[in-house]
């Protein structure tokens, strides 16, 4: 994938705990159902299949309007290794404005005070000429919000008031 994103929040749970949140894909991508700017006001709905998103070879499809355009995308559970860690990426040509294909996941650890929770999103600029020029534009900053959104996700399904985000370090 041509660009990256992650963040890690410490939290004060067990690591079995959050795997159960980011395990629940309705929970764990419910931003994308709410309206809001930076979904142009509009909003995607979630469908999962039989595997509800908590197996692997599990598909979850999201589509719905983004100012009111028609978006669509279909992730398909590629590992899933409770309670350390869950990764699911696009498969076909997924139908998005400022984001192309990716992959995306969560990643957990104990630590001394709790677990680190860890959300990556690896993703390509989308293919169209438009799209691709929006992508180079605003990709960078909806990767930013998309992950910064399921952190938020945590830290309120958590109680989280005191929020220590680890930077990762840059080669």
């Amino acid at each position: 994938m041509e660009r990256n994103y992650e963040r890690t929040l410490v939290i004060s749970a067990t690591i079995d705990d959050v795997f159960a949140f980011v395990d629940d894909h309705s929970t764990l991508s419910s931003h994308m159902g709410q309206s809001s700017w930076m979904m142009g006001g509009g909003r995607m709905s979630t469908e999962v299949d039989a595997g509800e998103g908590r197996a692997v070879g599990s598909h979850i499809r999201l589509a719905g309007r983004v100012f009111g355009l028609r978006v669509f995308l279909d992730e398909v559970v590629v590992k899933r290794d409770p309670p350390k860690q869950k990764v699911w990426q696009t498969v076909g040509a997924p139908r998005l404005l400022v984001i192309g294909a990716y992959r995306m996941g969560c990643e957990i650890q104990s630590v001394r005070d709790g677990c680190e929770l860890r959300v990556f999103l690896h993703y390509d600029l989308p293919t169209g000429v438009l799209t691709r020029w929006l992508g180079r534009m605003f990709g960078d900053w909806y990767a930013r919000w998309c992950v910064q959104q399921m952190l938020n996700g945590a830290r309120k399904e958590f109680n989280i008031r005191a929020v220590r985000v680890i930077q990762p370090s840059v080669d």
